[in-house]
């Protein structure tokens, strides 16, 4: 059984929240403080994080940030009463999966959830396994991104994004398309892709100011690009 970690100081978030994850088949451990939250994820290793930003004695920005440092595929869904772009930005920057602004539909949180799980999980795929560009490796089976041999510390959309564009070279997508492909989100904060594809940047580009895998499209959105690196 996969087991969530649900971190909210607010005893009736975490309560209903609990109850939907168990009746989705998840085991759930709960956490109402920063503090309480490291020490369970230290102790239960979860499956996956849902994650409030506004926690007492150790809030959940710096709480994401340290167990990213242990866990770097760590799947964290964030949890925020804090509506601005800005906010959004900052947790997506810290490496978070996916994010939910409360007020928030409890079922939305669980789709949310297994959308996130079920990327990280094995399945079945008609796609190559294995996509080589020059130094850079990802293999889609055993989800391992690797430069030069060297292991990259992608997150489960870093990962999802990287192999998708890879699958698809030469062709530009939108920011729209590339929620729907990698997140399932028919709507949602285009900032979302923006982020991810920036931290994508920082780790598989020589100069990330300077990209040539990931090239912007001017008015539309990214393209990847093959063979640029190596050039």
């Amino acid at each position: 059984m996969e087991q969530v970690l649900v971190v909210d100081d607010d005893d009736t978030v975490s309560d209903v929240v609990r109850r939907y994850l168990e009746r989705a088949g998840y085991g759930v451990v709960l956490a109402d403080d920063g503090p309480t939250a490291l020490a369970a994820f230290r102790d239960h290793r979860p499956d996956l994080v849902v994650l409030d930003l506004m926690l007492p004695g150790i809030d959940g920005l710096e709480v994401c940030r340290r167990m990213r440092a242990v866990a770097s595929d760590l799947p964290v869904v964030m949890l925020t009463a804090l509506g601005t772009e800005a906010d959004r930005v900052l947790g997506l920057e810290l490496g978070a999966d996916d994010y939910v602004t409360k007020p928030f539909s409890p079922r939305e949180l669980v789709l949310r959830v297994q959308s996130v799980l079920r990327r990280v999980g094995p399945g079945p795929t008609a796609s190559p396994a294995l996509l080589v560009d020059g130094a850079l490796t990802v293999d889609t089976g055993s989800r391992v991104a690797t430069v030069e041999g060297r292991p990259l510390a992608l997150t489960v959309r870093e990962f999802d994004l990287l192999a998708f564009l890879m699958r698809n070279p030469g062709r530009a997508f939108r920011r729209a398309d590339l929620l729907d492909a990698v997140w399932g989100w028919t709507v949602g904060d285009h900032s979302t892709v923006t982020v991810h594809v920036r931290r994508l940047r920082e780790k598989i580009e020589d100069d990330p100011a300077r990209p040539l895998r990931i090239a912007t499209v001017w008015g539309v959105g990214y393209r990847y690009e093959p063979g640029n690196a190596d050039a």
